[in-house]
């Protein structure tokens, strides 16, 4: 029994090609390979829920607007991630700081243990206000090699910095949370 070939999906890379060449089928799979996880960072840097979509949606237009200057250097998802913190930015600075809180009634649902549910809550809660206060490059670079995996070299090229500086910004993130949650 001989096993099926692998399909190997076309690189980030060779889909920007693709794209800049009039193909919308590369841009459409570089939005599903993408956007969950652009809504990921976007929300662990502090953006509120009800938002991640349009703000994921925002980043990928800037991106592809300007995808001829991602010069490749560092992966397609840092250099996204980059767009989508500085749409985050312009948010913040565009409501100034005002929170929109939802009225809507929130029934819990029944849980086995509420007060381990509860504190999990609310130490989920306090870990997602601590690496959204945390300094624009720790966070990012916090977010980029806790949630991605993503190396210290790949980091350093993404943010333009040093993968010495990325290493001592990731440890002062990871101390400065730890405090925060404990």
């Amino acid at each position: 029994m001989s096993a099926l070939p692998v399909l190997e999906s076309p690189s980030d890379h060779a889909l920007a090609a693709a794209y800049r060449s009039g193909d919308e089928r590369a841009a459409a799979e570089l939005v599903r390979r993408h956007a969950p996880a652009v809504g990921r960072f976007l929300y662990s840097s502090g953006a509120s829920p009800d938002e991640i979509d349009d703000l994921v949606q925002e980043a990928l237009f800037r991106a592809f607007r300007r995808l001829d200057s991602w010069r490749g250097e560092a992966a397609f998802r840092s250099w996204l991630f980059a767009i989508a913190s500085n749409v985050l930015k312009d948010e913040y600075r565009r409501r100034k700081g005002r929170q929109m809180v939802s009225l809507d009634d929130r029934d819990l649902p029944d849980r086995a243990d509420p007060d381990a549910d509860l504190a999990a809550t609310e130490t989920g809660e306090r870990l997602r206000r601590g690496i959204a206060s945390l300094p624009r490059l720790q966070r990012e670079v916090f977010l980029l090699r806790s949630q991605q995996g993503t190396g210290y070299v790949e980091i350093a090229a993404a943010l333009r910095t040093t993968p010495g500086a990325a290493r001592v910004h990731y440890h002062h993130a990871v101390k400065r949370l730890k405090e925060i949650v404990k």
